[in-house]
């Protein structure tokens, strides 16, 4: 190679326009767009999966509330009172034959909306009900904000 080639291919590089970097008010308004379209099309789905996700939890929650309240009335021949509520599975009440050492749960959790699970007994036509009140925490409610109880 000679001085000129070097020379030649060195004013070709600098006479180039340079790339641009970086991205354009438009393209960042396109992308934040297309973020938007998306969200809207997903975030209903996952929402709704929460809720079902929910329901099948404290189904699942009172259904084992209801074994342990069966093993219960097994071991001293009669179910928790009303006054006894639920804390006689994780509290030995004063009038029980042969509760367990360490009770028969360890503790009483919440529903997924942060509310206490509702013990009734006696109540008509069973021995007891348990109750969540349901997303809205108060009795009644529709779809996911329904009352879920042990007796349905």
């Amino acid at each position: 190679m000679n001085q000129f080639s070097i020379r030649k291919n060195t004013i070709q590089l600098a006479s180039r326009p340079r790339l641009q970097q970086g991205l354009t008010l438009i393209e960042i308004m396109i992308v934040v767009v297309i973020l938007g379209m998306l969200a809207l099309a997903i975030i209903p789905n996952i929402t709704g999966r929460a809720d079902q996700a929910s329901v099948a939890r404290t189904k699942s929650d009172i259904q084992a509330l209801s074994s342990q309240l069966e093993l219960f009335k097994t071991d001293n021949f009669r179910y928790p009172t009303g006054d006894e509520g639920l804390e006689a599975l994780v509290n030995e009440p004063s009038n029980t034959k042969n509760y367990p050492k360490g009770g028969y749960i360890k503790r009483l959790n919440k529903d997924p909306w942060g509310n206490d699970y509702l013990y009734f007994s006696p109540v008509e036509g069973a021995d007891y009900e348990i109750l969540s009140l349901g997303a809205d925490g108060i009795e009644g409610g529709e779809d996911y904000a329904a009352d879920i109880s042990s007796l349905e």
